[in-house]
């Protein structure tokens, strides 16, 4: 019996299936990130870099973002090269993102769910190293990064009261199934799905963000996640 898409589709490694199915679903540009090495002693970050920000989840090339595809083509032979390497999403393309702490991001999902707001897939993310709790990115159309600060004014908020951070051009998140870290995973709170295909405004969801994330007090912004030096 000859094995179906399906059958031949379960066979092959999950972050594979994810990132081509994000650029061939979602269109979404997608690059190959770094990746965890298990072995001897402890689980440690491909980059090399003991005190590594993100271990197992950050660029590899000062040059990523030039290489960032939504060919499936292309994106299959990354991960058919290296299926261990995390799934990286620039920002300032097909989205941006507001990043908020996940206990903030929760009340205001919830908060925007009961007003009716067109709502984009959300990501759980582990912090970085040296911070608690994880974060919520809350897809959004592009050209926020410029226009938060604004925004929160209107809202009442001076700049940088808030953990409230806007990731655009230049920068990434990390896209489920990654790791990062020994036994940390990057999850959807909100899957992509054919209902929230169409990104939202980002000044549809900042009344709701900015009162959850002024309910939990001001706090620093949480760091960009810029690339880590290749060694």
């Amino acid at each position: 019996m000859e094995d179906t898409p399906g059958t031949q589709e379960q066979d092959l490694p999950p972050l594979l299936i994810e990132a081509v199915r994000y650029a061939e679903d979602r269109h979404w540009e997608v690059a190959p990130g770094a990746w965890l090495i298990e072995g001897d002693g402890a689980t440690r970050c491909s980059c090399g870099e003991p005190n590594c920000a993100l271990p197992g989840a950050h660029p590899t090339s000062a040059d990523w973002r030039r290489r960032a595809s939504a060919g499936p083509g292309v994106v299959r032979r990354w991960w058919t090269e290296n299926p261990s390497a995390s799934i990286l999403l620039p920002t300032g393309r097909a989205f941006d993102v507001l990043d908020a702490p996940e206990v903030a991001g929760c009340l205001a999902l919830a908060r925007m769910e009961r007003m009716g707001l067109q709502l984009g897939p959300v990501v759980a993310v582990p912090a970085a190293a040296g911070q608690t709790g994880r974060r919520l990115h809350f897809l959004v159309l592009p050209g926020v990064q410029s226009k938060l600060p604004e925004l929160l004014r209107k809202q009442g908020w001076a700049a940088g009261r808030l953990d409230l951070v806007a990731r655009g051009e230049g920068d990434f998140i990390v896209a489920p199934p990654s790791r990062v870290g020994a036994y940390r995973f990057a999850q959807w709170a909100r899957p992509p799905s054919a209902l929230n295909r169409w990104l939202p405004d980002a000044t549809e969801l900042i009344s709701p963000l900015a009162y959850a994330c002024g309910r939990g007090g001001a706090a620093p912004a949480a760091p960009r996640t810029q690339p880590v030096a290749v060694r």
